[in-house]
């Protein structure tokens, strides 16, 4: 243990300890801009630096470690200056059109430019204008980049696909897409990590939310809007709702103030994934010789596109059931609009999803089976669903419960787990186990795939079949350890779920931005919270899924189901491939 003085408090941490760190343990407060802890300690914005003791110069508290007898003093004029001095630089490079910015009230440079009282202009503006392409669902602007390598260290050493890096020289130097490509030129997977850990609006996601009002105002349209699981534990974040109060039913009401004309759970569409993707596993489980092993899930289309740009040769492990995005736009478009007796051309179908991906999963050319249009026609995330609030003046802490539309807005609590890491695996055991033994196997069963832990693996034996081994793992860096342990021969499994996202959906890329902290496991704890209390616990129980396969799909892995709930995984091709 080391003891130190910091602004005349006597702290004791343990020897390792940087100042930034020390400081916290007695209550102040040292501020940072490109700080992530155990992730980003490099230092880069000096807006940390504190006065030490017999140190001519001011040193980063993020990256300096603590020492026995050290006085530490964090607010003297040397350090408020060169704070003030830094935030100007970065201001003189930065577009400060805060009122139109999509993080005003929300940036952390905001905030501290606030915090230091930072009025009027201060050096002469350097702005590197480029051209933004709105034609990808993610979308960086250089003028709002402070350089902090945030998504740097985000893209590379979490999800590692390395799609970041620095540019240039001197001056010149910039953060941009690697190798001077354009986004829509890597292989990027729109995980939407880097937009979630950017403390500026340098990164974020396409705003699609204009055309979703088009939609609503147009007469001559009906508009049908999903929401996923995992949107239920943090649509009411930013209004500072408990988790208590802000229900589904509530999100549903708030759905309808908006205007749409009918409001679905993805619930239901969870539920029929599991449907198809659980039949598709017992298929090949007991036909082991015909398919390559193991056979991975693939609802994630940030991990689809992971896969098919960096190890193509596995796109045949994949499960060939779509996502319950594309399953329900494909059912909307069928189903629905023959029930409603509508042109399913006129049918608009929105999706709000806590995910970037979605936004290019709904686009792909091979998701238009019902009609030929696309099956979903804009996807919205989380943090887009607020914005829509806010320009409605919706406050949703007046509004009453309302339920979901029927008949695609039933779900099961095996549908609600779909948002946390290890929900889609545990759904399909359940109902895996049920197609083979025509019994329900205890819904905790499968606790095993349950956790935070961001590789788990276990094995359960389904009687008739056999011992099934399977793995959850979250994150894409967690997903690379694992191909790479597998090809290896290191490991061995018959099925993996895979979400992009560590801990899953719950901390989706399209979920509301905290800076600093990570709200996965917390988000993800609410989701099986919600399953445990639900009535109804098995996909197959789902009253709604099985009237639609007994009036129209006829039956899992059958001919329309396989036509409108299934795809081609190589039908389509990452931007890489189509280079080579």
């Amino acid at each position: 243990m080391v003891t130190l003085t910091i602004d005349k408090k006597t702290a004791t941490v343990p020897e390792g300890t940087t100042i930034l760190e020390a400081a916290k343990s007695v209550n102040i407060n040292i501020p940072t801009l490109c700080y992530l802890k155990d992730l980003n300690e490099i230092a880069a914005c000096r807006i940390c630096c504190v006065e030490v003791e017999g140190m001519e110069r001011l040193v980063p508290a993020c990256d300096n470690v603590v020492a026995e007898g050290m006085v530490v003093r964090t607010n003297s004029k040397k350090a408020r200056q060169a704070r003030r001095t830094n935030l100007r630089l970065l201001l003189s490079q930065h577009d400060t059109s805060c009122t139109n910015c999509a993080r005003s009230g929300n940036c952390t440079l905001q905030s501290l430019a606030n915090d230091f009282n930072m009025r009027g202009e201060h050096f002469p503006k350097q702005l590197r204008r480029e051209d933004v392409d709105y034609s990808t669902p993610l979308i960086r602007e250089n003028n709002k980049c402070v350089g902090c390598l945030r998504c740097v260290q985000v893209c590379e050493k979490v999800q590692t696909v390395k799609i970041w890096d620095l540019l240039g020289t001197g001056s010149r130097v910039q953060v941009n897409a690697s190798r001077n490509r354009a986004i829509s030129e890597t292989e990027c997977t729109y995980c939407g990590q880097c937009v979630t850990h950017c403390p500026t609006a340098a990164l974020r996601e396409r705003d699609d939310t204009g055309r979703v009002f088009d939609a609503i105002d147009d007469a001559e349209l009906v508009t049908v809007v999903q929401v996923a699981p995992a949107v239920r534990t943090a649509w009411a974040e930013y209004f500072g709702l408990d988790p208590d109060f802000a229900t589904p039913k509530r999100m549903a009401a708030a759905l309808r103030a908006i205007g749409f004309d009918y409001v679905f759970d993805t619930n239901f569409t969870a539920d029929l994934t599991i449907m198809e993707e659980g039949s598709e596993f017992v298929e090949r489980f007991t036909h082991k010789d015909k398919y390559p092993w193991p056979m991975f899930t693939s609802c994630c289309p940030g991990w689809v596109r992971f896969l098919k740009s960096q190890y193509p040769e596995l796109t045949a492990n994949l499960s060939t059931a779509k996502s319950p995005q594309a399953m329900f736009g494909a059912v909307a478009k069928s189903y629905f609009a023959e029930k409603l007796g509508v042109d399913p051309h006129k049918l608009f179908v929105v999706s709000v999803m806590p995910c970037v991906a979605k936004k290019a999963e709904c686009a792909l050319p091979t998701l238009n089976d019902a009609c030929g249009d696309p099956d979903v026609d804009v996807s919205i995330t989380t943090r887009e669903l607020n914005i829509m609030m806010r320009a409605n003046h919706i406050d949703p802490a007046y509004l009453d419960e309302e339920d979901f539309d029927s008949p695609l807005g039933t779900g099961t609590g095996a549908a609600v787990i779909f948002g946390a890491t290890g929900g889609v695996m545990d759904a399909a055991l359940r109902s895996a186990y049920y197609l083979v033994t025509g019994e329900n196997p205890s819904p905790d069963a499968f606790i095993a795939v349950r956790g935070a832990k961001p590789w788990k693996e276990a094995a359960f034996t389904v009687p008739g079949a056999g011992e099934v081994r399977v793995a959850v793992v979250s994150s894409l860096g967690a997903a690379r350890r694992l191909i790479e342990a597998v090809k290896r021969g290191d490991a061995a499994y018959d099925f993996v779920e895979v979400m992009a996202c560590p801990g899953g959906c719950a901390g989706g890329g399209g979920q509301p931005i905290h800076d600093g902290e990570e709200l996965a496991d917390e988000r993800g704890k609410l989701l099986w919270r919600l399953d445990a209390g639900e009535k109804l616990r098995y996909s197959h129980e789902n009253p709604d899924v099985q009237a639609l396969y007994r009036d129209y799909l006829g039956k899992p892995l059958g001919e329309r189901s396989h036509h409108l709930l299934h795809t081609d995984h190589f039908a389509w091709e990452m931007p890489s491939a189509l280079r080579d």
